[in-house]
């Protein structure tokens, strides 16, 4: 998973680092490693379904701002947004809970999961994301990231979380 990462990256001429550190499933794990990089710049990345399960969303914000769901359902138009399953999560990014990342979009054959990041991310030139494996954090910038997620085919859009 991690190589299939970090391999799109290279092809796509995208500069990163990448820091492996021991397993993370929460962002007070990811706080504990004390990471090369400010804590600030760790993402936050919610899976999410709508109320009919027919439409997912992969949810960016800044790791320690709170995300409410129900204004982030009128902000996206959705109906009542709830996690994904853990099924789910396996069926549409092929990634495990502790791992969720806007690089499990890699593994969306379907085009399927919408893509949303904090406005206030949008001009950051560091975010740190896990490369589909929770023992690694891959250190990127937003429009790169942006690039990764529109190179594969899903749609990006930028809104206030």
């Amino acid at each position: 998973m991690k190589q299939k990462v970090l391999e799109t990256l290279d092809r796509l001429h995208i500069p990163y680092e990448c820091e492996d550190h021991p397993a993370a499933y929460t962002m007070e794990e990811i706080e504990a490693l004390h990471l090369t990089r400010p804590n600030e710049s760790i993402a936050k990345n919610l899976f999410l379904r709508d109320g009919s399960g027919k439409r997912h969303f992969l949810v960016l914000a800044a790791g320690d701002k709170p995300v409410d769901l129900k204004t982030l359902r009128q902000t996206i138009g959705s109906s009542r947004l709830s996690f994904a399953s853990e099924e789910r999560l396996m069926k549409h990014l092929k990634v495990t809970k502790g791992s969720v990342s806007p690089m499990g979009i890699l593994n969306d054959e379907h085009l399927a999961v919408e893509v949303f990041i904090d406005e206030e991310l949008k001009d950051s030139s560091c975010i740190g994301v896990h490369p589909n494996d929770n023992t690694a954090t891959v250190w990127i910038s937003c429009a790169d990231l942006e690039q990764v997620i529109r190179h594969h085919g899903n749609s990006v859009t930028y809104i206030p979380v």
